[in-house]
């Protein structure tokens, strides 16, 4: 079955009196949430016996956890000590996901720079293979690292640069965020169609199952000529993309991703929205799940 998940707790977490995350399993689990992302975008600051703590709670009661790691992870640095920092948050959070008993990290690739985008790209690749290397020295190579679709012109991660990238490693999985695709390609997602023509291009140039089992972030995103501005909720009708097109899409090709939502402040109420949209197309669409 897909899963579906927050990135972080919602407004309404906190207004309900809640304030700490080890408390947000039960609320997730409540509410039918089968996923939790915690992030790590200012940097991996947890003590063991905080994680263990932290994944005890999330796995008694089945929410599964994922991390994302520090925003400005940058694998086309040309300076060796910034690349090594890249390389270190990411095993700082293969030690957390340990701790947490879980297996998948988020990442975001790189930045162009002032380089060309060619230059760029194998910068990047280089960055990533000593990442992978890093990784496999590490014994954690049982780990999902995820690399993002990234939705700024300026940032490494279309969609066919990540397929590249997961190339370097088996252990190197795609994160599609469709928001960011949306924003980055200026509204290319406009109907069911558009996210086939996504799942395809996955389908023809990966192992099946790194797309069958791939992680997902889904968020309408208000964008400009550079790309991406700022996360919306649902309730937005001026941005896309369209949750529905995205569901249909992937009931279509029978996957079964961990889909996370990025929604600002109404994630859970919108990731509860996709899981019931979904269930619904389980039930009127044969063939699928």
């Amino acid at each position: 079955m897909v899963k579906f998940g927050v990135a972080g707790n919602s407004d309404s977490f906190y207004e309900q009196g809640y304030t700490q995350t080890v408390q947000a399993a039960k609320w997730c689990a409540q509410r039918e949430i089968d996923l939790f992302e915690y992030s790590f975008g200012r940097g991996v600051r947890m003590t063991e016996a905080t994680a263990r703590d932290i994944g005890k709670e999330f796995a008694r009661y089945g929410v599964e956890l994922s991390v994302h790691a520090p925003y400005y992870t940058n694998f086309a640095s040309a300076e060796e000590d910034k690349l090594q920092l890249s390389i270190n948050y990411v095993l700082k959070c293969l030690e957390v996901l340990s701790y947490f008993d879980t297996s998948r990290v988020v990442v975001h690739p790189a930045s162009q720079g002032k380089v060309t985008r060619e230059e760029a790209i194998a910068n990047t690749k280089k960055g990533l293979t000593l990442l992978a290397d890093a990784v496999s020295a590490s014994g954690q190579t049982d780990k999902k690292i995820c690399l993002e679709t990234m939705g700024k012109i300026g940032q490494m991660g279309t969609l066919r640069e990540i397929i590249d990238f997961c190339a370097i490693a088996p252990f190197f999985y795609p994160c599609i965020d469709f928001g960011h695709i949306n924003a980055r390609e200026q509204g290319i997602l406009a109907n069911a169609d558009d996210f086939k023509n996504i799942l395809s291009i996955l389908l023809d140039n990966m192992p099946k199952e790194k797309v069958a089992s791939m992680h997902i972030h889904f968020s309408k995103i208000e964008y400009g000529a550079k790309g991406e501005i700022r996360h919306l909720t649902f309730e937005d009708n001026l941005f896309g993309p369209n949750p529905f097109h995205l569901l249909e899409a992937i009931c279509n090709f029978r996957l079964t991703p961990h889909i996370i939502c990025e929604s600002k402040g109404t994630q859970a109420e919108d990731a509860v929205f996709m899981k019931n949209y979904y269930k619904k197309l389980i039930l009127a669409q044969s063939g699928c799940f």
